[in-house]
């Protein structure tokens, strides 16, 4: 990293993201397992059966929403260790129909988790294909996508409001080549650059002119949004996408740029390629993208919200009833997976489907 900034000079803050987290040899999402107790973070399927299980009966609303087709494309985006698709798949064996229509695809970079995924995945009775590149999935006659935690790992541009002025904030070195932030002034408007200003987020510039914007504020935008909206399987005539992630619903000023390392957070520039980096998702940004594409949008809710309505607590109380040994943790974990001040409400559910479809089941419409 230092090399390069020695060679090319400073970097944006999504270039240095990229790098710490997609670069072949020494990214972080290339080289290692991080979800889990014994890696750096632990994802909502990791902490209940009941959440992917939950999402296989709504997959399964979705493709009876769309007429029951006899081959319905179920994509995952970043899978994890597989274990949001094996509790789905576990779950749609009460619709044999369903199971028989399903053609799975998991989207994965990281060699290290996709071994995972097969190994998990190995006795669901399902062939599963693994791709690299969300925009190979090819176009199909019914889509299902489902993609938790994946849009936190976007990469985002930055720009700081530095004496009366928007600047691009970048990585840098400082005199004892250390990483630092630092600005460097904004390109004119029209330039290709990796600036904020070409973002696809719905606040811009002019929009803060309302607002009391102080030395040090940050704006953040996510270049990669729109590519994400124009993969081919988007272009489906019967597509349904369930995003779940952390994040704001509505466009703001602020640094959401996080490191968590061994499950402890640290500051971004601490461990290049050793800790994950993310920030939180603009899903009003998200929307305004999907929308710009043609898509219909439902939601965001809050994850509570969004459980809540598929039967969560119902679920819960069934699998209670079936492993009384097991109601602790059992309950445990639905409690960390709806408290208020905690997942529930922090992490958001929004829904992204073609026009044509009716609005998306646990999420309000627009």
């Amino acid at each position: 990293m230092k090399a390069r900034i020695h060679r090319d000079g400073p970097l944006s803050v999504s270039a240095y993201m990229t790098a710490c987290l997609q670069d072949p040899t020494h990214g972080y999402y290339r080289t290692r397992a991080a979800i889990g107790r014994a890696g750096d973070f632990i994802t909502a399927p990791e902490i209940s059966q009941v959440f992917g299980e939950l999402i296989g009966l709504w997959c399964v609303a979705i493709w009876q929403q769309m007429g029951a087709p006899a081959s319905v494309t179920l994509v995952e985006v970043g899978p994890g260790r597989g274990t949001l698709m094996k509790d789905l798949l576990r779950a749609v064996r009460l619709v044999p129909a369903f199971q028989c229509a399903v053609r799975v695809v998991c989207v994965e970079t990281n060699p290290v988790l996709a071994a995972q995924q097969r190994t998990t995945l190995a006795g669901t009775g399902h062939d599963v294909s693994w791709l690299v590149d969300l925009s190979a999935v090819p176009q199909s006659d019914a889509t299902i996508l489902v993609a938790n935690e994946v849009l936190d790992t976007f990469a985002i541009d930055q720009a700081c409001f530095d004496d009366g002025e928007w600047r691009d904030r970048v990585v840098n070195l400082d005199d004892a080549d250390r990483l630092i932030f630092s600005t460097r002034p904004l390109p004119p408007q029209g330039q290709a650059t990796p600036s904020p200003l070409v973002g696809e987020g719905t606040m811009n510039f002019a929009d803060c002119a309302g607002i009391d914007v102080r030395n040090g504020a940050i704006f953040e935008t996510t270049p990669d949004l729109a590519p994400f909206f124009h993969a081919p399987l988007f272009r489906s005539t019967n597509l349904a996408a369930l995003l779940l992630d952390y994040g704001h619903t509505r466009s703001s000023l602020g640094d959401t740029l996080q490191a968590v390392r061994n499950h402890r957070y640290e500051h971004p520039l601490c461990s290049p390629g050793e800790a994950d980096l993310s920030a939180q998702v603009d899903f009003e940004a998200v929307a305004h993208a999907a929308t710009r594409t043609g898509l219909a949008v439902d939601g965001p809710t809050t994850q509570a919200a969004f459980l809540g309505s598929l039967g969560i607590m119902e679920r819960a109380s069934r699998l209670i009833a079936a492993n009384p040994a097991q109601a602790n943790t059992i309950e445990m974990a639905i409690a960390r997976l709806m408290h208020p001040q905690g997942m529930g409400t922090r992490f958001q559910a929004l829904g992204v489907r073609s026009a044509r479809l009716h609005p998306l089941p646990g999420l309000p419409g627009n």
